[in-house]
């Protein structure tokens, strides 16, 4: 059974490629590296052992698109490829409109002329904006987006919801996932951020090998225990895990709509994470505070309730075992050739 994942080579992407594979789904990746590595590509297949289908093509490529659906004919799409910085949204928010909705639109159009069954959109809780509820719950109201990446996640979900609305015997799910780290055990595939890092992590192990030399904490002046903004971090392949629940829960079903929050449920500082990272690598990480950052709430995490009752998923690895994988991720790094 084929699976289309858009922006398949990316973070999250890549981890699920490798999941659905396990599960005994055929991946088929759709990537233009613009948040990527060809080097993902060659990682995931020494992870599987063997060769994954991939196509090197723009999302915004209609024409393209449309040859490559023709030809594997997949029962479901997982839907990654966006962009998805906070700040750079902020910066160049028309960018953001053209790749995360535009090309949504264009991809929805051809979802409907081939009939694909199972849709599964990355999403994520910046649709919550400042909650005026923590944990979040997904009937929370949203509130304004903090952000331009933020609102095309918002405009997002209801161009998805309006269109599946229509569609008898189409599936659709949402996932708002909170803040994915990690990186696989193999220490094969992780987050590969072009340029400088906009999330932590990244930024944190960079800084501890090195490469930065200093992390700059955005913002001590916040209304939580340690000044510092709280998020909640979720391992990338506990995330990925979620994705191919979801898919398995959706092709079963027919006009189905749905949406689930994916977090560990509970919320750690920038501190916090830092710490963790120090203690468990026992590597110190050089870092100063700075001005609040446009864009950043103060406080969120999840209420995963809903998602472990109604597909049995639970997280396996915690905020320990995610500092170890990140940080055997990027000293793997310095063996890998890729331009970064």
């Amino acid at each position: 059974m084929k699976i289309l994942l858009t922006g398949g080579a990316g973070f999250i992407g890549s981890h699920t490629a490798v999941e659905l594979i396990n599960n005994g789904y055929t991946p088929i990746i759709l990537d233009d590296f613009r948040n990527s590595n060809a080097l993902i590509i060659k990682n995931i297949e020494k992870i599987i052992g063997k060769k994954v289908g991939f196509y090197s093509v723009d999302i915004g490529n209609k024409i393209k698109l449309r040859e490559i659906i023709k030809k594997e004919n997949p029962i479901g799409i997982i839907h990654f490829a966006a962009d998805k910085s906070v700040n750079e949204s902020v910066l160049n928010p028309l960018k953001y409109y053209k790749n995360n909705i535009s090309n949504l639109v264009s991809l929805l159009e051809l979802v409907s002329e081939f009939n694909i069954n199972s849709f599964v959109f990355s999403s994520s809780c910046t649709v919550y904006g400042n909650p005026i509820k923590i944990p979040v719950k997904e009937t929370n109201e949203t509130q304004p987006a903090f952000s331009p990446y933020g609102y095309t996640k918002q405009v997002g979900e209801r161009i998805l919801t309006d269109f599946y609305a229509a569609r008898e015997k189409l599936s659709l799910t949402l996932l708002r996932y909170f803040n994915p780290i990690g990186a696989h055990p193999s220490g094969l595939i992780g987050e590969l951020p072009i340029g400088i890092p906009s999330n932590l992590l990244p930024f944190i192990t960079q800084t501890a090998i090195g490469k930065r030399k200093k992390l700059t904490i955005y913002g001590n002046d916040y209304d939580t225990p340690d000044r510092t903004c709280i998020r909640d971090y979720i391992h990338v392949v506990d995330l990925a895990n979620a994705h191919v629940l979801s898919l398995k829960f959706s092709l079963e079903k027919k006009n189905y709509i749905k949406i689930y929050n994916v977090g560990m449920g509970k919320g750690s500082s920038v501190l916090e994470v830092i710490n963790s990272f120090e203690n468990v690598n026992k590597v110190a990480v050089n870092y100063a505070f700075g001005p609040r950052r446009s864009g950043d709430v103060p406080k969120i995490y999840a209420d995963n309730n809903l998602i472990k009752d109604e597909m049995n998923w639970a997280p396996k690895f915690n905020l320990e075992n995610s500092v170890e994988h990140a940080w055997n991720w990027e000293k793997k790094l310095m063996n890998f050739k890729y331009i970064s």
